[in-house]
Parts: C-alpha cells; structure tokens; sequence
C-alpha cells in the first residue's frame, strides 16, 4: 500500500540550461529536502523534444502523505515573500535556468511502488514513456486500475513495465499520469508500432471515457534516483552557494 503524495512539475528551461537545472534540481535541492522536509526525489527527466514541449525538465517528488505535504507548505509559505527565507540563494540560482512551469498533486495507485521500493527492485530505464489521460469525471481510478491490471500482458507483448500509476488530486479525479519503464531504443519503437494500431492496449479493461491522451518520453538525469539506485546527497552538491 502506497499512502504517499506526489508533486509532479513540468517545467520550462531557458536557453541551454536543462544539465544545469537537472544537477541543480538533484544535487542542490534534493539533499535539502531531504533533511528538512522528509521530501524524497522520485525522479527529474528530460524532455524528448521531438514527443513533448522543449527544453522541459519533469520533476517527481514524494511527500509522506498530505500531512507531511502539509508541513512541507507550512515551512515554504511562512514568510511574507511565499519562499523560505534560507533557501533565497537556491531560488535565486533557480531562477536563472527556468521561465515557469506547471505542477499538480499526485495520489498513487495502491500498487505503485514507492521510490525506495523501485530502487531495490532496479526499476530504472533507458527511457521512460510518460502518460497524462484524461477521462470523464470521476473516471481516473478506473483508469488506474485498468492499467495496473494490464501491466503483465502489456510487459509480455511489448517489454514496458508500468511502475507508475497516479491520479491527479484537486481536479474532477478525471485525469492519470502513467509512467512506463522501457529497456532499450528498439522496445519503444517495436511498442509504439503496436500501439498505432491498438492504442489501448496499455489500460484495455477500463471503460472510462478516454478524453485526451498524450504521451512524451523521458531520459533520466544523471542523479535521478532510477538511474543511480540511491537518493542524491550532499556529496553531489555543486557551487550554487558562491
């Protein structure tokens, strides 16, 4: 049972600094959030420019339920300025690699892992296909259901792993954030063969009313917990400070 809660941000880089936002993101912040905020980094992505909106950078964090989420906010928003006051030189710094972005909350499938859990299992991969489905309101559990139930068949048929299923918090609970693990170049591009023609084979069994869907892939950045096994800590940490 996963009773965490989820920040899932997209966020827009200026010029060429998505290395530097994505070291900054693992290195500089996430050992802070650690320690401060119990907050651990699911995950921080490039953007494949040719599937989604470029340069972006998706960030993935997990909060220990809404009340840690809570607390999270509670030492953010405080202050006058809606920042914490000792981390004015990370926003600063921040601030320089990126334009804007979007977030939302994320509560997890009940048998999605926690990112402790995938990093025992080893459930990094070469790429990542990221999934927003949006279905008639009240139709996001189905969904989710749906396609956890699928997650062997579609393994055996085109070799992703779904290690990922949410539903969006704050909404009309019509919308989904799937993530897929693919092993290799050749199984996503044998997998999207496959889905041109059976676009539903990632959730066959739900009956919700499918809206839009979109998906985008994802390359790990070189701290992302799916990649290294661990949480980035503060050995990792560059000069920011200076």
């Amino acid at each position: 049972m996963n009773n965490k809660v989820y920040i899932h941000e997209f966020i827009d880089i200026t010029k060429q600094n998505r290395a530097r936002y994505m070291q900054h993101m693992t290195a500089n912040w996430s050992p802070i959030a650690q320690e401060q905020r119990g907050q651990l980094c699911y995950g921080v992505w490039g953007v494949v420019g040719s599937t989604g909106r470029w340069p972006q950078v998706v960030n993935l964090w997990e909060e220990d339920g809404l009340d840690g989420l809570a607390e999270s906010f509670s030492l953010e928003l405080g202050s006058p300025t809606l920042q914490d006051p000792a981390l004015a030189k990370w926003w600063a710094a921040a601030a320089d690699l990126r334009s804007g972005g979007f977030d939302r909350l994320l509560v997890p499938h009940p048998e999605t892992g926690t990112i402790e859990a995938l990093c025992e299992s080893g459930a990094g991969a070469t790429t990542y296909a990221h999934e927003i489905v949006r279905v008639d309101p009240g139709g996001a559990m189905e969904l989710c259901d749906a396609a956890v139930a699928a997650t062997e068949q579609v393994h055996e048929r085109i070799g992703w792993q779904l290690i990922g299923a949410w539903r969006t918090a704050m909404s009309a609970d019509d919308e989904c954030v799937l993530l897929w693990a693919i092993p290799g170049w050749p199984q996503w591009s044998a997998g999207e063969q496959v889905l041109l023609d059976t676009p539903n084979l990632l959730y066959p069994a739900s009956a919700a009313q499918i809206r839009h869907r979109h998906r985008i892939l994802l390359i790990d950045a070189p701290l992302a917990p799916l990649r290294t096994g661990r949480q980035p800590h503060r050995d990792d940490r560059t000069d920011w400070e200076d």
